[in-house]
């Protein structure tokens, strides 16, 4: 099946020559967070994109779009703020659940921020009982596998990134911070570079915060910049 991923891999060999991102594996990557292509570009030509996943926020059932912070959430979203302050962004984006908006508020301050419908979470569907993690990992590991009223990882993965793709050609050369959630973040950095998978949605913390650096709509490097 023809997808939005082999359309952007085919764009790209037309347009430039491919050089392998370096992989440095889940473990390594883990504790780096820094995965580098080595292609020599000027910074005047990079796009960052800043993917901040929310903070904690208490699980409520029926509350999936609405539920926001926690305490300790707000007080991490403030630390949030803080980082980004110095990064000197110039474009806030979120998805429209509340813990996400919630989470990059204060560092948007009086800008804008642009709600997009199709960076919600992946919905995960109706799972067995207590097997919530397991679940995870059967979609990551069969990426077009969906439990019933879910989504498939690449079913959630092409809507996503149709709207990263357009994000990079609008706002190329900018700094954008993306308000998300673990999955659907995991599944956009999966996109780019497939050494992103389940082990590393399952690493990730709340909050947490990537930059990736981008030339068009190729990856250059990713960074961890939650500590």
């Amino acid at each position: 099946m023809w997808s939005i991923r082999d359309a952007h891999l085919d764009k790209q060999r037309r347009e430039e020559s491919i050089f392998p991102l370096i992989c440095v594996g889940v473990k390594q990557s883990v504790t780096s967070r820094s995965i580098v292509k080595k292609v020599g570009i000027s910074m005047e030509t990079t796009t960052s994109i800043y993917f901040v996943r929310h903070a904690e926020s208490a699980y409520e059932i029926g509350k999936e779009r609405s539920r926001g912070l926690t305490n300790t959430g707000e007080e991490d979203a403030r630390k949030v703020s803080v980082i980004l302050h110095n990064e000197e962004i110039d474009y806030y984006v979120s998805s429209p659940y509340e813990r996400a908006i919630q989470t990059i508020k204060d560092a948007a301050g009086t800008n804008e921020i642009l709600l997009m419908e199709d960076l919600r979470e992946r919905e995960i569907g109706k799972i067995p009982e207590n097997k919530f993690k397991e679940s995870k990992l059967k979609v990551y590991r069969d990426f077009d596998y969906s439990f019933p009223d879910g989504e498939s990882s690449s079913e959630a993965q092409q809507r996503a990134v149709m709207i990263l793709l357009g994000l990079l050609e609008t706002y190329e050369g900018k700094k954008i911070v993306i308000g998300t959630h673990g999955d659907i973040m995991t599944l956009m950095m999966n996109y780019f570079d497939e050494c992103y998978q389940f082990e590393f949605w399952e690493s990730t913390t709340m909050p947490d915060i990537y930059k990736l650096d981008f030339n068009k709509t190729s990856l250059m490097k990713v960074t961890r910049k939650w500590a």
